[in-house]
């Protein structure tokens, strides 16, 4: 059986003072720039589930209960 836990792929825009510090640190720290997005984005919902700001994971996400449907 497979896991259901896959890497998702999306497009970020930001400005290009975000991006270019986005760029300085990764190179500071010998590191694809992308990856270090994903990683500070993982940090910042990791922080958001720690305060109380998240909300509780629903049961069934919205797709697999589409394909439920189905």
């Amino acid at each position: 059986m497979m896991s259901d836990d896959v890497s998702k792929r999306f497009t970020v825009t930001l400005p290009d003072s975000v991006f270019e510090d986005l760029e300085v640190l990764a190179d500071i720290q010998g590191r694809p720039t992308a990856n270090l997005a994903a990683f500070l984005i993982e940090i910042g919902i990791r922080q958001a589930k720690d305060s109380g700001e998240f909300p509780e994971k629903p049961k069934a996400s919205k797709q697999k209960k589409a394909k439920e449907d189905t």
